[in-house]
């Protein structure tokens, strides 16, 4: 049988991985390279496109994100994986009572896909403050992860905006990258006394006030402006946000998406040993599942999801050529 005919079985595709950063097209290598027929839907939108490069990366440090996914769609198709450019919206179970599993995966511009197996990596999305200038300079000097951004941004004035909870704790992380840190509590940070000492114990500043938008000149941050109209001069901003797991095809699946225990967001649980949902025959890896990981952990995630559907189909076509043995044993 060719390499082919072992991987496509009519127009049904053993897998469609809904997703095409790190996680989706980790996976896709990974059964391309089982020999399994797979398609990528890609809607083009990732979650690190306004950064200028991908860090924590080994060997691949300071990637542009655009590139990496270049790289990443020419290995996963030197193992035959297909490609399709859209939004994928909704999937539904299309087995029969006591049949195999299978699916129909709906697309925006109304084309259908079908498959045996669903790998949702389709990220997250932030939700950012509602502070002027802090969307436009998103990824570039307003910044969210000390491990991702604080190198770019060593020893440089930064601030970071009172938006949510775990302010407080991004504000000690990021001191380790530079001495003139300030936080502003935006109406929105309450310290106790003991954290107050912590801050002044590091030399950190606290600035009191709502912020009201960001002071950029000749196409660069400045400052942060209070509603009072004053200014206080930063060179980069950063940012708590709120995680949304990008779950609609999810959720038309009947896959709960629930509350994240650290209050960050929300997002889908799933078995920690290769992501499997709590629908059968549908998995989830990367940002959607991990709301707090970096590209690395997202592409480990998306490798042990693409072991784990492949390992879930060996067993059922064992299953299938087991019956289909005992049939062909029994008298006429």
């Amino acid at each position: 049988m060719s390499r082919v005919e072992s991987k496509q079985s009519g127009n049904e595709y053993q897998v469609v991985v809904i997703g095409g950063g790190a996680a989706g097209l980790s996976a896709a290598v990974t059964l391309g390279r089982a020999l399994r027929s797979v398609l990528v839907i890609d809607a083009g939108e990732p979650r690190n496109a306004p950064a200028a490069g991908v860090h924590g990366f080994l060997s691949r440090d300071g990637i542009k994100p655009q590139e990496l996914l270049e790289k990443g769609r020419e290995e996963a198709r030197s193992y035959g994986v297909d490609f399709l450019a859209g939004v994928a919206v909704a999937a539904r179970s299309t087995a029969a009572e006591g049949s195999e599993l299978s699916f129909d995966v709906e697309l925006a511009d109304g084309r259908t896909v079908k498959t045996r197996r669903i790998l949702v990596a389709t990220g997250l999305t932030d939700v950012l403050p509602g502070i002027d200038g802090i969307r436009e300079r998103w990824g570039r000097d307003v910044l969210h992860c000390p491990y991702c951004h604080g190198w770019e941004v060593r020893n440089k004035a930064i601030g970071i905006l009172g938006s949510v909870p775990m302010a407080l704790h991004q504000t000690m992380l990021f001191r380790q990258w530079s001495p003139n840190i300030t936080l502003f509590l935006n109406d929105v940070v309450e310290p106790t006394d003991e954290e107050l000492e912590q801050l002044a114990a590091r030399s950190i500043s606290v600035v009191e006030g709502k912020v009201q938008s960001l002071d950029i000149q000749d196409d660069a941050l400045s400052g942060m402006v209070l509603a009072s109209g004053t200014v206080i001069p930063v060179e980069a901003v950063v940012t708590g946000t709120r995680l949304e797991a990008r779950s609609a095809v999810l959720e038309s699946l009947g896959v709960p998406v629930v509350e994240h225990p650290m209050g960050v967001g929300r997002h889908v649980e799933v078995n920690p040993m290769g992501g499997a949902t709590a629908v059968p025959g549908v998995w989830a890896a990367g940002n959607v599942a991990d709301l707090m990981g970096q590209v690395m952990a997202s592409a480990a995630s998306g490798v042990m999801s693409g072991a784990a559907i492949n390992a879930h189909l060996v067993a059922e076509e064992s299953r299938v050529a087991v019956q289909a043995a005992r049939l062909s044993t029994l008298p006429d």
